[in-house]
């Protein structure tokens, strides 16, 4: 059988499109998904958990072997040793990350779809990227001319009445600071704290593939949804890309399309493009592969949003009520004011729960993210041809000093506000946080580390003494926090080495205008040079824009599958 498409990739992207291109009766569409399947009735309970740590920590959803640097890497100094890699919890499941993220339904700045025009994508403006916003969601709040009510994924929010004591107090020091009280974080775009927008309905979450994947549209006998199922080749007749290799359950299988589209997100896309000949003509000769098709653009410019945390232990009356177990009530955007930076370049989240187990419940954060990120010297790199090796990607992450310099100035901003008397009420002991390898192996969740939490909470809650000597040796990673705020160099010093992406990795196939050289794909998502083989995921984006990226992913997708339909393709 030839299918008119094969969707590489269940996740975010890959659910839309499979729902929207097999809505034809007459198109065939093959959709493959390397990790385990979420059928209505069988979702795991982890999955469905309105508070996302228990998935997003759990092994079995991950991409368990992918590592990634995101500090900056030296290419000017080779006798330097080069930062260490980590683990990265890639979503290895259908709906993909939207299955086990932190379900914040956010959208960017008018500002990031214009400059999206600038670079090259031409038809991605504001007024053209609205209306799929509001076809991707059934916003169950707010009405109007920002929103869309008719939609698979449901949009709402938790508003001040419910939530945690923490949050209640981290809105009232974001006023006295000075900023406005806004109800709809995805109405008008500007300053001013909000309830968070979230992608959850009745305290469940909604993936893209509960959303788009629903049993009606999984009956339609012209779609077919193989998990388990890794694709290990891109088949070619010429530069024309007419299948792929696929290992469905350890079996080997040939399956022949019309139109190859990859929705493997910004690290496993390009990588099947690098194993298919397809990139900068130097790393394909690196590693002896023939090149297909020169493209110099592939893998490079891998982008994130640089982040960083300020925590402090929260006492037990601020912690997690019984309305929700949502742990993110409230967020803040603000402008850092830098020249040529969007308005609304910042972004903060106030986190009542950093992680699932004991010590997470006591521990409170202020996360702070840089969304107009300048940082563009990421890039995504093979290890070796071999298709089971994982690529390498490496972020690169404040290789422009104005991030840097942003997230040095919110420690200090935030680190004000654990002075301020409602902050003081909540909490105690703040610190600078950093998510360490130490961190990470604590996160999984297990059995023993249920234990060993359980023990540190103990302490935590007991003499000040206790707690103040468990944060300094044990929690924090050599910087204490009054230090941090007084000196430059030791700020300096923290940012650089606490800084991580927060998972929302993009750009590494852009789209861009006819000849750009680093252009991967035109404004639909075709690769340029190749024929019958597509990209469309957050990879494609020219910019990543001041939001998490799940929601940009969505209404990408629902864009290029209408164009699609409209082309009659």
């Amino acid at each position: 059988m030839i299918y008119d498409f094969i969707i590489v990739g269940g996740g975010s992207a890959g659910s839309v499109l499979a729902n929207r291109l097999s809505a034809k009766s007459a198109t065939q569409v093959l959709l493959l998904e390397a990790g385990q399947d979420t059928p209505h009735g069988k979702v795991p309970p982890e999955v469905l958990d309105s508070y996302p740590g228990t998935a997003y920590f759990d092994p079995r959803f991950h991409w368990t072997e992918l590592k990634v640097r995101t500090e900056i890497v030296s290419h000017n100094n080779p006798q330097e040793s080069p930062p260490p890699l980590r683990k990265y919890e890639q979503a290895r499941i259908l709906g993909g990350g939207s299955s086990i993220n932190g379900q914040l339904a956010n959208r960017g700045a008018p500002a990031d779809f214009e400059e999206w025009v600038a670079r090259g994508a031409r038809g991605w403006g504001w007024k053209d990227v609205l209306p799929y916003y509001k076809k991707v969601e059934r916003d169950m709040d707010f009405d109007g001319p920002y929103h869309g009510k008719e939609g698979r994924i449901p949009v709402r929010r938790i508003f001040p009445e419910h939530w945690t004591e923490h949050a209640k107090a981290s809105a009232k020091a974001f006023q006295e600071a000075g900023f406005e009280y806004l109800a709809d974080q995805n109405g008008e775009w500007k300053q001013g704290y909000y309830p968070i927008t979230i992608s959850n309905a009745y305290e469940r979450r909604v993936s893209a593939a509960i959303g788009y994947l629903d049993p009606a549209t999984r009956q339609r006998p012209n779609l077919k949804i193989a998990t388990e199922a890794q694709v290990a080749e891109l088949l070619f007749e010429g530069k024309r890309c007419v299948g792929v290799v696929a290992y469905v359950k350890g079996a080997r299988t040939e399956f022949r399309a019309k139109e190859v589209i990859l929705s493997c997100g910004a690290i496993h896309s390009p990588a099947h493009l690098l194993r298919a000949g397809i990139g900068p003509v130097g790393h394909l000769k690196e590693l002896g592969i023939e090149v297909r098709h020169a493209l110099a653009g592939v893998g490079q410019r891998l982008m994130d949003h640089p982040s960083i945390s300020v925590s402090a232990y929260v006492k037990p009356h601020a912690r997690i009520n019984e309305f929700t177990r949502r742990h993110i009530h409230v967020g803040l955007r603000y402008s850092s004011n830098l020249p040529g930076m969007h308005d609304g370049d910042m972004f903060v989240v106030s986190v009542t729960k950093s992680a699932w187990h004991a010590i997470g419940e006591r521990i409170a954060s202020f996360l702070t993210a840089v969304y107009h990120t300048c940082s563009e010297r990421g890039e995504v790199k093979l290890t070796s041809r071999d298709w089971r090796a994982e690529p390498i990607a490496e972020f690169n992450l404040l290789s422009d000093r104005r991030d840097l310099e942003r997230l040095m100035d919110a420690f200090r901003r935030l680190g004000k506000l654990y002075m301020s008397p409602a902050m003081q009420a909540v909490t105690s002991d703040p610190f600078p946080a950093s998510y360490s390898e130490r961190v990470r192996k604590v996160g999984v969740v297990n059995t023993k580390n249920k234990l060993i939490t359980g023990v540190a909470g103990f302490i935590l809650d007991g003499p000040a003494v206790l707690r103040a000597l468990l944060i300094r040796k044990f929690i924090t990673e050599g910087f204490s926090f009054e230090e941090v705020m007084a000196s430059d160099d030791a700020c300096e010093a923290f940012v650089r080495k606490a800084a991580i992406g927060v998972w929302h990795a993009s750009c590494s196939c852009r789209m861009g205008a006819d000849g750009d050289p680093m252009a991967v794909t035109d404004s639909q998502g075709r690769v340029r040079g190749v024929e019958g083989l597509r990209v469309v995921d957050a990879s494609i984006f020219p910019v990543v824009p001041c939001a998490n990226t799940n929601f940009p992913t969505l209404m990408t997708a629902e864009k290029i599958a209408d164009g699609m339909l409209q082309d009659g393709v």
